[in-house]
């Protein structure tokens, strides 16, 4: 049984900026690793996490991810975890570009995909990611039962489980999403429940401006949905 008053913090990192300079939509992909700058994002917040009472770094299997927590693990003298619960949703426009104006929305064969947002018709579940995350979640919280863990994870994964347990909406416009590059959604816990979320963005003044929450899509740039 738990200790009601033992405060574990478990940080859900989202990886930093990937080398993709076709623009595609890459989900769970192989071979897409982190840019120059995203390598700079990771080695910032293993800086600013440096002092932090980490006991357990897990990652996504995916290489991005594995790529962003290796310098958090090392700073701490850990062994780097793979949980598969962290990975990327699951989205059939995987290898395509998805922007505005371009890319795979302006082909028909693409728009059945398209006909139900609220579960999404396009890929993973919204539930079935919450079950998921929910574990890898509950699961860092007891490998560092009265410490800090960082699991780092992907976007919509990150911010599907905090929409979840803050008692909002699943589907969203993916625009308007608090999950920046590199950014870390706390979530702390007294025993077993969670007590507070918090979130914070280290490496904010590398990411680039049109990646940030709330930016316009730029026709033709960079793409940032499913990252």
């Amino acid at each position: 049984m738990s200790d009601p008053s033992e405060t574990t913090v478990v940080h859900l990192m989202r990886h930093g900026e990937v080398h993709n300079p076709d623009g595609v939509l890459y989900g769970r992909r192989d071979g897409f690793h982190l840019s120059e700058l995203g390598r700079q994002m990771a080695d910032r917040v293993a800086e600013h996490l440096a002092a932090r009472d980490i006991t357990h770094v897990v990652a996504s299997p995916l290489e991005r991810a594995q790529e962003t927590a290796a310098p958090l693990a090392k700073s701490h003298g850990l062994t780097l975890d793979t949980d598969d619960r962290l990975i990327e949703a699951r989205n059939v426009f995987e290898g395509k570009t998805f922007g505005v104006g371009d890319g795979a929305l302006r082909k028909p064969a693409n728009w059945k995909h398209l006909t139900n947002p609220f579960r999404p018709s396009w890929g993973e579940p919204y539930v079935d990611q919450v079950v998921r995350m929910m574990g890898a979640l509950t699961a860092a919280r007891d490998a560092a039962r009265g410490h800090e863990a960082v699991c780092v994870s992907h976007q919509l994964p990150i911010w599907i489980v905090r929409s979840f347990v803050e008692h909002r909406r699943l589907w969203h416009d993916p625009r308007r999403r608090q999950c920046t590059l590199a950014s870390l959604t706390s979530f702390t816990f007294q025993g077993d429940k969670i007590v507070s979320i918090g979130y914070s963005e280290p490496a904010r003044d590398l990411v680039p401006a049109h990646l940030l929450a709330g930016a316009k899509p730029v026709k033709g740039g960079t793409k940032a949905f499913g990252a």
